[in-house]
């Protein structure tokens, strides 16, 4: 079996900066995409950013220049440095990762449980 679970999350004001975790356990092979999703309230659950498993990247618009992915594969574990956080980025951020548990089989993706980010005064 294979975990994701997500660490960082919480309250902050508008202009302050977050750092979120997410580190992937159990059967793994390889890992090849990773990325962070959120969805806020009412709305569909959207890409902010992804890494390839050789550290290429693509970010959301509304997040470039603001965010940063990063992931640490010796670890297992994919990084969101938030900067300049708006109100507008209040969401539950979920982590993802397509992953291989076998040599020979296909990735398949897995979602971590989720961690809530607020930002408010």
């Amino acid at each position: 079996q294979v975990q994701l679970v997500e660490s960082g999350g919480g309250l902050v004001q508008p202009g302050g900066s977050l750092r979120l975790s997410c580190a992937a356990s159990g059967s793994i092979f390889t890992i090849d995409v990773m990325g962070w999703y959120r969805q806020a309230p009412g709305k569909q659950r959207e890409l902010v950013a992804v890494i390839a498993s050789n550290g290429g990247t693509n970010y959301e618009d509304s997040v470039k220049g603001r965010f940063t992915i990063s992931r640490d594969n010796a670890k297992n574990t994919v990084y969101l440095q938030m900067n300049s956080l708006k109100p507008e980025d209040t969401a539950a951020y979920y982590c993802n990762a397509a992953i291989r548990t076998h040599w020979g089989t296909p990735a398949y993706n897995y979602w971590g449980q989720g961690t809530q980010v607020t930002v408010s005064s």
